[in-house]
């Protein structure tokens, strides 16, 4: 297993040892002692799966009383998948990070609580399954605008085309409409 910190400490991409063969492939996608030595202290108590069409974005969500962690993969077709800190007082706050995720590279975003996520699908189908660190609990969740100026996420817009969005998503907020709310950053 390898695993490629990013710009913002905390968020990692895991690139999990895959083994081929004239069959196909086997890989381990989690396992809970080798994650804890790579710096993922979780517990998941809850698994998600989505299956979206090209051009969808979904995202950025967090939850405020119920605040998830989440370990994502991508089991069919590919995804530009994004963290950005909204942890008041870090260092870090509003800034973002994105990696590409597929069903070919097998890569893993691991996304802490204190940020929102999202992801773009830039194939024609694409299936994300992700760990959660709490229970979905959508009378706290929040939605920053997915394309916040502010935030500045170079989406891959010129691979989609116009995004297709949920009410919800369209309906996000900019980050600095959310301050009140937004969590305080723990520095460790």
């Amino acid at each position: 297993m390898n695993i490629i910190p990013t710009d913002i400490p905390g968020v990692l991409v895991i690139e999990p040892q895959v083994w081929r063969d004239e069959r196909g492939f086997f890989l381990e996608t989690y396992q809970q002692e080798k994650y804890q030595r790579a710096g993922i202290d979780a517990v998941f108590v809850q698994d998600n799966h989505s299956r979206s069409v090209k051009g969808t974005v979904r995202g950025l969500h967090a939850q405020l009383r119920h605040p998830q962690g989440k370990l994502l993969r991508v089991i069919e077709g590919e995804i530009f998948d994004v963290a950005v800190d909204v942890r008041r007082g870090s260092p870090h706050f509003g800034q973002w990070v994105g990696a590409w995720l597929s069903a070919d590279n097998f890569r893993q975003l691991y996304v802490p609580p204190g940020f929102v996520h999202g992801f773009c699908v830039t194939s024609e189908l694409a299936q994300v399954e992700y760990k959660c660190t709490d229970i979905y609990d959508p009378a706290s969740e929040i939605s920053v605008l997915w394309n916040d100026e502010e935030i500045g996420i170079d989406w891959p817009l010129n691979e989609i085309g116009t995004p297709i969005l949920s009410k919800k998503d369209l309906a996000g907020k900019p980050l600095q409409q959310l301050m009140d709310v937004l969590p305080w950053f723990e520095a460790r």
